[in-house]
């Protein structure tokens, strides 16, 4: 059996920088009030009429394609992470493997909210793994501003919008590449974290839309409380699977939903502060895209051989952990 490895990364933001203090002028809030709860500074918008996160994404592809060398027809499959897709239907990846030329894939979509991006990553390891494809792009794309409410101060300042891609290869060389992943659900989580409607449980409706109920709907304590010791505790157990110590650890990674959070957990887990890496500032919670986005503007700080645990927590409740061996 082969291991999978991460062979390229490439990412992509959009330009326009919503900041505190403009954020400050649309709703009651002030960039003290949101520097000290969340930790954010500035998140960055798409703007544009009829884009997506197809746009984002094809462009994060265009350039894994570019900075590996890749020929598009060489690409197998194309799996999407999103919770903001262009359309209902068809997939988001699909468009996107259109706009970037990548003709002979098959691409689809997976839907575990700001844990899109790792359980991904699974997905396109196991096919890597069996042997069923030799190139599979594993991409994180969310236009999070299409879902927030910007009348709404405890949600508004959370969220930005960027896309992230991985190109995973196979390799003979154990040892090397994702090694291993933890995953867990649980479904009490609906009510805590979700959009209310749009869906086929309550089909949007003048109802739906007056009440504002196709945004992010979040109960931020329990969201805190149980990210915090979801996203601790996948973590140990992602070490002690793999019989690592903390210290072992060279780069720690985990979702970007909140710099308190981030702090809670790496705190938790004893690792030290210049071992997690952290992009929220400048991008807010970008859902799924925050671990691949983060890792790719630190990237310049990794080395080959430097052992990465990754860990989010989403909408489901939905979370994990993985452990990989970076070898770029």
């Amino acid at each position: 059996m082969y291991s999978a490895k991460i062979t390229g990364i490439a990412s992509y933001v959009p330009d326009y920088a919503l900041t505190n203090d403009e954020l400050s002028q649309m709703v009651d809030t002030n960039d003290e009030w949101i520097t000290t709860r969340v930790g954010i500074k500035e998140r960055r918008i798409l703007k544009g009429e009829g884009l997506g996160s197809s746009h984002m994404g094809k462009i994060a592809v265009e350039r894994l394609l570019a900075n590996t060398g890749t020929n598009p027809d060489d690409i197998d499959l194309v799996i999407c992470a999103t919770s903001n897709p262009d359309y209902r239907f068809p997939s988001t990846a699909s468009i996107i493997a259109h706009k970037a030329g990548l003709n002979k894939c098959y691409a689809y979509d997976i839907q575990a909210a700001c844990a899109g991006f790792i359980v991904a990553l699974q997905a396109g390891t196991a096919y890597v793994r069996a042997g069923m494809y030799k190139k599979v792009i594993v991409i994180a794309a969310e236009m999070m501003s299409s879902m927030t409410n910007y009348d709404d101060r405890t949600t508004c300042p959370l969220f930005g919008d960027a896309a992230a891609c991985v190109l995973l290869e196979p390799s003979e060389e154990q040892g090397v590449g994702v090694i291993d992943g933890v995953f867990h659900v649980d479904g009490e989580g609906l009510p805590h974290l979700v959009m209310k409607a749009g869906g086929s449980a309550y089909p949007a409706s003048h109802a739906t839309v007056d009440a504002h109920e196709h945004f992010v709907y979040q109960e931020g304590r329990a969201v805190y409380r149980h990210a915090v010791t979801d996203m601790l505790t996948s973590s140990q157990d992602i070490l002690k699977r793999n019989n690592l110590t903390v210290d072992q650890i060279d780069w720690f990674i985990p979702h970007q939903a909140n710099l308190r959070i981030i702090e809670a957990v790496g705190s938790r887990l004893g690792i030290a502060d210049d071992k997690v890496l952290v992009n929220i500032q400048y991008r807010g919670n970008t859902s799924a895209a925050s671990i691949p986005l983060c890792i790719d503007e630190n990237k310049d700080k990794l080395k080959k051989g430097d052992k990465l645990v990754l860990t989010a927590f989403g909408a489901g409740f939905t979370w994990g952990a993985m452990y990989v061996v970076w070898d770029i």
